[in-house]
Parts: C-alpha cells; structure tokens; sequence
C-alpha cells in the first residue's frame, strides 16, 4: 500500500501530466485553448479516478456513466484524460479494438487532419467522447436527454435483482454554456422532471472570450439554478480534491434533483500565466509562458508529452481497475438475466444494435383512395402508434404542440414520462425547441429511438441540435407539421418558407415530404431502418387526398426518394416533365389530368426526399429525369432554392419569393400561384402551339 504522502504527490503528478499534455497539444498546434484543461485538470481528474463509473477497456459498455464535455473548446483536457485512463478504440460496429482511442501521436497532431484530436470531440470519429457538443449550451441540453435515457432504460430493462442501469451523467460547462438559452431551457426541464441522476460541473473562472464576465453575465447563477429546483453545491477552489469529491459524494446519495456543482477556479489556475485574460482562455500560451508553467509544476521545460513514469499504471489501478470490477459484475448479471428474461435481453440486443423487431411493420395501415383524403400529420400519427406499438423503445414527444402535430402514442401503456412514471414514452418537452432536439440526440446516443415534434417554422429554433444529429449520425426523427403557406391566417409569421432549403441543406438530413397518407406510411418504412441517419418528416395541416395507387405510380417509390407517379397513356414518351413534392403533387397531378385530356404528353414525378434521390444509382436517376427532356417545371409551396439542379437552365419553378401573406388558403394559393391552373399555363409553355 502506498503511503498517504506517496499517493497524494501521485495524483499531484497526474493532474500536472493532464494539464502539460494539454499545454504541450495546444502549443504543437498552435491552435486552441489551454486555459480551462489546466483549471479544470483536478476536477476531472478526480472524478474519472476516484468516482467515473467508467471502464477504458470497454468505452460502450451500456451502464457506463456518461462524461460529457460541454465546454468542447477545452477538447485537450478530454484527450488528455481518454488517453491517460487507456481508454480503447472502437470501430463502426462497435467492437472494442486493441488500439488506444487517443495515442501520443494523436495528441500530438492535435487539430490536424485526421487526428483523433480534432479541435472540438466528436462522438464517432474518438471513442470515449460520448458527444459531439459542438456550440456551447447543446452539450448540457444533450446530457439531459442522456439522463432521461437512463431512467427509461431502468424502466423498462431493471427487475428485482437485476440492476442493468444504474448510471449517471456529468457534464462539465461553463460561463458561456449558462449564458446559452438552450442550456436553461434543458435545465428548466431537468429540474421538473428531478432527474436526479444528472450532474453538471459548473467551471465558474468569470472569464469569456472578450474579457471579464462583468461585461455581460453578473447574473446569480447558484439562484437561478435553485428556481429550477437544482440542488446546488460549491467548491471555493478547483485544486481542492476532498472538497470536490465530497461534492460529488452529495451528488451520488441525491435522490430528488439534479445537482449543479460551482466549482470557482481561474484561467491556468496555479500558473503564472496570463490570469483571467482571453489570451490564456482562446490562445497557446506561447513557448516562454508555456515553459513558465511547466516551471511552476515543477515540470521539465524542455519536455514535450512527458508522462512520468507511474502515472499510466496509476490510472489503470485507479479508473482502469474499478471500471473492469463494474463491468465484470454487470456481464455476469447480464448472463443470469439473459436465463431469467430472455425476451427483454432481446430487445436490449437489438436496441443497443439498432436493429428492429420482426415484424415492426406489421400493423402499418394502408389507405385507399379518398378524394377527400386526410391530413399527412394525422396519417403519419396512425402509423407513428402503428410502429411505437411494435417497437417499445421508441418514444419521444413535442415541443408542447403533440395534440397539433399528432405525435402523442395514445395505445394501452404509453403512458407520460414524469418522475412519477419513468416508463412513460410520451415526453412532454415543454415551448422549448432546441432543448427538444438536444435532448432527442441525448436519447439516441443511449441508443433508444427517439422523435421529437413542432411546426416547421419552428425548425428554426432547433436547427444547431438538427444539425448535430446528422454530424453524429444519430437516426433521430425531427417531426415538423404545419409545413407551408397551408397554415393561411396565421400569415408569413408561422409560414415556412426557406425551411425546406435550410434543412435540406445540412449534410446526412435525409428531407421527406409525403404527398398523402400512403407516401406517409412508406416514409416511415423507409426511416426507421435507418442506422446513422437522421430523418425530418414535413407534413401538411390540411387534408390532402389519398392518391388511387391502380392509377398512379406505387408509393413504395418513396424508398427511392421521387419516382415516376404519372406518365403519358399508351406508354408515349413524355414531352415535359412536372416534378411535386407534398400538398404539391395533388396540384401537379390535376394539371396532368387536365392536359392528357387535351392529348399532351406528361410526366409527372413525385420526388418526397431529394437526398435519397440523389443516392440511387445514375441509372434510376436518368431513367426518372431523362436529361434529353430539359422542359421541366418544379412545384412546391416553398423557397425556390436548390430546385434548380433537377429543373435546369431551360425549366420552371413555381415557388416561393416572399414571405407569404395571412388569408385563408384558397386565397394565398391563388394569390401565389399554387393552383391547377396556373401550372398548367406554366405547363403548356412547352408544349407545341397546338395543345
């Protein structure tokens, strides 16, 4: 046993080996911010090694506590942590690799291309990040959804004697995470719902990017966080380990709220650099500061990535030892509930797997034709309980707007997620769309399947978490109803206009907008076996008809993204084609109508999800869009921007140029454009003369 003396100056060692790591890191790249990893090297360091419910060897083991880095611009001292507690790399399907997740090398070629060290974490691309935190606040937002994640887990996986998730969450944030409105909106919820299994360390140094946080944010935070019903707790001083470890003790007995632990500290706390200025926040301290610190740590100056020796074997009987007994005693329950419950073992298999039950889709409805039709919102909430049904990991909820954007599951056993009810699927989230969508992702990276809903206007709101679904590629179903102009009196205030583009704009968002309830139905077949992407689901207010699929193309053509709906009779090649998405096929199929009557050649193409049309084969592609047929004309109640590739230099776009105007329907599509007649004006100007 070594003596208490001994021990101490080990873990002194250790926490100066995490703060130099990360000074040398930034220095190497010139690039990124030392401040916050050595203020906050004793923080983490305590709590990976001493309470971190976390084994390096197995960094997706399922009841492993979550340890999010909110503050993501203090990448260092997470890379310096991942690679001193020896955590493992895992490949795509997730199987523990032998390799370090973070080498030396890649701590060297911190910020560089290709490095395991990119300048912010992220989830997917280093193992041990839980999350890709990106903008400040959507870290905290998205623990909370981890959080909520861990108490359904419980719920429904954990009987009598067989405690699969018991886990917790930290998340270390600061200043500038709390001036962020998503981070109050996430903590006003977790507060409501006494997630009590959730802690953030608050890195309180009063400092931002432009100086003293006297210029901004003099707010009492320690207060705020109490109206949100958050126990609160302080540590005076970054460097003292008992007082933070005994914070951290209060936390794990909490039973009723979440915990926020203030921990004061400076910028380079200990070090004589430049203290509490935005240099030693946002910039390398520079080669005479940085030996100046190494210095005061009683460091060599002249050594670069120094780890001492002691300090890894220190780790691995600290972190390394403890996280292996845990997981060792949780496979062994596994393999016993495994006899007891094999059922539920199943799903949790396939949930951690993404994989769907046999026979998910069973009791998805097929809708026959109706003139009178339905709204695509209620038609997708029919087959959103159809699904939800069959699949008892899937849940999510609505910005406050369910009973609007149809997204409530109403069967037997649903139930509301509360703190009375933790295996409620129903989230009630609350006016609050970006914490919706954080949260969504927190759920999904527990790998539960998650949905959250509003009206597309609000989109909006949640874009940076929308975004960040795709970035992790997270299979996260972003629900947006209410979709177009359709809303009428609200006026351009609620009318989405450039949404459609905006969100059709960021990489690996797969856009679907149905045009009626069977395109609904195939949407979500085609969604929900998706592993790594995340899906948006634009759906209208108003009823649409439900297409004669004897007539008209099959709607499992959704699966390909547009296909053919229409094409001239006698199987005649067609002269222009017309190409719709949503409420906008109806009036693109009425105009076929009408010119086939007059003997004109058209084809008519439904195209629900441009990025899944863009993935098939060239062949599809042409054989839809046949690029010697340049008279093309694109319809859809939104920015005409982006509807240029498929139309081309030579075709039309019916579309939006404004904001729109508060009127009924049938007013603002006349007034706009949107009508049968109109597009088939548009229509005949390709046409020969005498059509």
């Amino acid at each position: 046993m070594v003596a208490t003396e001994s021990a101490e100056a080990l873990d002194e060692l250790c926490v100066n080996t995490i703060r130099t790591l990360s000074i040398d890191a930034v220095q190497a790249a010139n690039s990124g911010h030392p401040g916050t990893p050595m203020a906050m090297a004793p923080v983490a360091y305590t709590l990976w090694q001493q309470f971190l419910r976390y084994d390096p060897a197995a960094p997706i083991w399922p009841d492993r506590d979550r340890f999010v880095l909110s503050v993501g611009h203090a990448s260092a001292l997470l890379y310096s942590m991942l690679h001193l507690s020896g955590v493992r790399s895992v490949n795509p399907d997730y199987e523990t690799l032998g390799e370090p997740a973070v080498s030396i090398d890649d701590l060297r070629n911190f910020r560089q291309l290709d490095s395991k060290c990119p300048g912010h974490p992220e989830y997917r691309w280093t193992a041990g990040v839980e999350a890709t935190t990106g903008p400040l606040g959507t870290g905290l937002a998205t623990s909370v959804g981890m959080a909520i994640a861990a108490r359904w887990l419980a719920a429904y996986f954990n009987r009598p004697g067989f405690e699969l998730f018991t886990y917790n969450t930290y998340a270390l944030c600061g200043d500038g995470d709390l001036m962020e409105g998503v981070a109050a909106e996430a903590a006003s919820l977790a507060g409501h719902l006494e997630l009590s299994n959730l802690c953030w360390i608050y890195d309180s140094n009063e400092i931002s990017i432009e100086g003293s946080t006297e210029l901004a944010f003099t707010e009492d935070v320690a207060t705020r966080f109490i109206g949100h019903r958050w126990r609160v707790l302080r540590v005076r001083d970054a460097n003292d380990a008992k007082t933070l470890a005994a914070a951290v003790s209060d936390f794990q007995g909490e039973t009723e709220r979440p915990t926020l632990i203030i921990v004061d500290s400076q910028i380079g706390y200990g070090a004589p650099t430049k203290q509490g200025t935005a240099s030693a926040h946002g910039e390398p301290l520079g080669e005479s500061e940085a030996a100046a610190a190494k210095r005061f740590y009683g460091w060599p100056e002249d050594e670069q990535f120094l780890v001492p020796d002691g300090v890894y074997e220190h780790f691995a009987d600290g972190i390394g030892a403890r996280g292996q007994q845990l997981r060792n005693e949780w496979e062994i329950l596994f393999d016993r509930y495994r006899t007891e419950y094999p059922e539920l073992a199943g799903h949790l298999d396939a949930m951690l797997r993404r994989q769907l039950p046999d026979g998910w889709d069973a009791e998805i409805p097929e809708y026959a034709a109706d003139v009178k039709g339905i709204a695509t919102r209620s038609s997708s909430g029919e087959v959103l309980n159809a699904v939800a049904t069959k699949l008892p990991w899937l849940l999510g909820g609505s910005a406050d707007l369910a009973p609007s954007t149809k997204t409530r599951l109403t069967f037997d056993g649903a139930g509301d997620f509360s703190s009375g009810d933790l295996g409620g699927r129903n989230l009630h989230f609350g006016v609050r769309e970006f914490a919706s969508a954080a949260v969504a992702n927190g759920l999904a990276l527990a790998k539960i399947r998650a949905y959250w809903s509003t009206f597309l206007i609000f989109s909006d709101f949640a874009r940076g978490a929308i975004r960040l679904s795709a970035l992790m590629e997270l299979p996260v179903i972003h629900i947006f109803t209410h979709d177009s102009i359709g809303v009428g009196e609200d006026g351009p205030t609620h009318q989405p206009v450039e949404h459609l583009a905006s969100l059709r704009a960021i990489p690996g968002l797969d856009v679907f907008r149905p045009c009626d309830a069977n395109e609904v139905a195939e949407t979500w077949r085609t969604v929900m076996p998706l592993q790594h992407e995340p899906a948006a689901i634009v759906l209208t207010r108003q009823n649409l008809p439900t297409l004669d699929r004897q007539r008209y193309g099959a709607a499992a053509g959704v699966a390909r993204g547009a296909y053919i709906l229409a094409d001239p009779p006698g199987g005649e090649a067609p002269d222009v084609i017309v190409i719709a998405t949503g409420s906008e096929v109806h009036i693109a199929v009425a105009a076929y109508e009408q010119l086939t009557t007059e003997g004109a050649r058209v084809r008519v193409v439904s195209m629900p999800c441009q990025e899944l049309f863009d993935r098939q084969p060239a062949e599809y592609r042409r054989m839809v869009l046949p690029p010697h047929i340049t008279a093309r004309v694109a319809i859809e109640k939104a920015s005409t921007f982006g509807w240029d590739r498929y139309t081309g230099f030579e075709g039309t776009i019916v579309g939006m140029h404004t904001f729109g105007a508060s009127a009924p329907l049938k007013e603002l599509q006349t007034r706009f454009g949107f009508t049968p007649d109109n597009l088939t004006e548009r229509i005949r100007g390709y046409l020969e003369p005498t059509v």
